[in-house]
């Protein structure tokens, strides 16, 4: 009798061109971001004394979480695995280039083999180094919160443990198409919880564990060049439409919506912000209105791709005006040295923008022939986006806290206090802005 004929393997996703085109614009955008969009953002608010310890910050985690995420990020964070943790099906970027044939690759399912496998019209390389520059910009946010006051040893080992340990794993909880936190149906288009929640709690827990910088409160603490700030914050709104609108993940009517909402939210909040400050000093400053616009960028983030232009521009004023108490006069309150506004910008932006996702979602905007309603905001979705929130800061808060202990423990953390005083970028690089 003859053996049954087993049934072929189906056929890999064809490429859209037009989708590479736009994803690999997208990936630029991004890695642009961080380098040199946050190293000069930060490094223009921080003292001369710490300015290149700062801009190194930024570009040495840019060149170590490359090889982080290729070595393992990328296989944890997107490798079919459980509804908890990746795999280790890509380590080393094991078999990313199996379909490459004369010079031309095919398009990828994500999630292969899984229940809600997703179909990619992009090569898996370009989908790989768009999520790596999410990887990178990251834990560099974190560093504003512990700026001018951390060994560059510690920052160099925390943010390998880190990525490892604490992003990969809520990267594949929200966007693995068997993620837990996405089964429970939270919905997160580019990045609220898994980038800005994620990095704003983990710089409070390291301002707190870090301690305040020497003569914070009674020393003169103003920026040193807020040229570079402004340069640096514009270059991050350029390069948020490929945050944004390149999670969209092809060239599309979604994309162009979340480019849309992007640019609304950022403004809206810019304006929010200068207008509390305004009122409340009768200054507007050029640090408030680029901080501002910074704030809508992350509310706006996990609602690019679900929202409409008048759900945008709400989440923007509110944003605007909710980062500037939260950046100011809470910060004071609570008495934490977050010396960037990383908690007060990214970690709450990114709380509320989570949170307004699920009352402001429109349906037809994440629509699919399996659920064709879409996404609606509704108290229910509301509560959804609240659990994912607290998931986020929870293993985020608690791991991050051990990490910090066991580097503390094996290296140390803080630079001595006469190191801190001199400033970082002689006693921790050798050089300094003459």
């Amino acid at each position: 009798m003859a053996a049954p004929a087993m049934a072929a393997d189906p056929a890999p996703p064809a490429i859209n061109t037009g989708d590479t085109a736009w994803m690999l614009v997208s990936t630029a955008l991004v890695l642009m971001m961080t380098v040199p969009g946050l190293a000069l953002f930060y490094g223009g608010m921080v003292r001369k004394k710490n300015v290149l310890a700062t801009l190194m910050q930024s570009f040495a985690i840019c060149c170590i979480v490359t090889i982080v995420w290729m070595v393992a990020g990328y296989s944890l964070a997107f490798g079919t695995g459980s509804p908890y943790i990746g795999d280790l099906s890509r380590f080393m970027l094991n078999g990313i280039g199996a379909q490459i044939s004369k010079g031309s690759d095919v398009g990828f399912t994500l999630g292969l083999g899984s229940a809600n496998a997703t179909v990619m019209t992009i090569p898996e390389s370009v989908f790989m180094m768009f999520q790596m520059t999410f990887a990178i910009i990251t834990p560099a946010l974190i560093t504003g919160a512990f700026a001018e006051r951390m060994k560059f040893s510690a920052l160099c080992v925390f943010t390998i443990l880190w990525s490892l340990l604490v992003y990969a794993p809520v990267a594949h909880w929200v966007w693995s198409p068997l993620g837990w936190v996405a089964g429970f149906g939270a919905i997160d288009f580019a990045g609220g919880t898994v980038v800005h929640i994620n990095a704003g709690v983990a710089g409070l827990v390291t301002a707190l564990v870090v301690g305040k910088r020497q003569g914070y409160g009674q020393d003169d603490m103003s920026p040193f060049n807020l040229t570079y700030a402004v340069i640096g914050a514009s270059l991050l709104w350029v390069g948020w439409f490929g945050f944004n609108a390149g999670s969209a993940v092809g060239a599309n009517g979604r994309a162009g919506m979340a480019m849309a909402t992007t640019q609304i939210a950022s403004a809206a909040a810019g304006v929010a912000w200068m207008l509390a400050e305004w009122a409340r000093t009768g200054k507007p400053t050029v640090l408030g209105i680029i901080s501002g616009a910074v704030g809508g960028l992350v509310a706006i983030t996990p609602a690019a791709g679900f929202v409409l232009p008048g759900g945008a521009l709400i989440i923007g004023l509110l944003a605007g005006a909710v980062c500037y108490w939260t950046a100011t006069t809470m910060k004071h309150m609570l008495g934490y040295d977050d010396s960037l506004d990383a908690f007060g910008v990214h970690g709450i932006g990114g709380i509320l923008g989570a949170l307004l996702t699920g009352v402001l979602a429109y349906g037809p905007l994440s629509a699919t022939d399996a659920n064709p309603a879409g996404v609606v905001g509704s108290f229910a979705q509301l509560v959804t986006q609240a659990k994912a929130v607290g998931v986020t800061i929870v293993w985020c808060g608690v791991v991050t806290f051990i990490l910090l202990k066991i580097v503390d423990l094996a290296i140390g953390l803080r630079v001595r206090s006469e190191d801190e005083i001199e400033g970082l970028d002689m006693t921790q690089h050798g050089e300094r802005i003459n």
